[in-house]
């Protein structure tokens, strides 16, 4: 499995961005995806997850109502959509996967990529 998270930058404070994550492995329709944070003030924050059974969503509570995550099995693609960024959602972005029908919790993610730059400026 290989995943690659692209669309970070600098933007800010109330400001939005679309991050990207292309797939590359086994049959991607098959996996629950998900979208994960490193920030200064939490080691691993998992954000938001789609299952792969029936394409319900996870958003944690941080990011409820702001971030959008979806999927295009077609494409094997992913993808986050940030508005309303606060600078505490400063951090190192990463896509995943779980095999699990549903991931709540950063250790149900079983692989993941290289993350991607996320700055909101107060």
């Amino acid at each position: 499995v290989q995943l690659q998270a692209s669309g970070g930058g600098l933007v800010q404070a109330g400001g939005s961005l679309r991050l990207s994550c292309a797939y590359s492995g086994p049959t991607f329709s098959l996996y629950t995806v998900g979208w994960f944070r490193r920030t200064p003030a939490k080691e691993r924050e998992l954000v938001a997850s789609i299952s792969y059974r029936d394409r319900s969503t996870y958003y944690s509570d941080s990011v409820k109502g702001r971030f959008t995550i979806s999927r295009d099995n077609a494409k094997n693609m992913m993808y986050l959509q940030m508005s309303s960024l606060k600078p505490e959602d400063t951090g190192v972005y990463s896509c995943a996967t779980s095999g699990r029908a549903r991931a709540r919790d950063v250790y149900e993610l079983d692989s993941w990529g290289q993350g991607t730059q996320v700055t909101v400026s107060s």
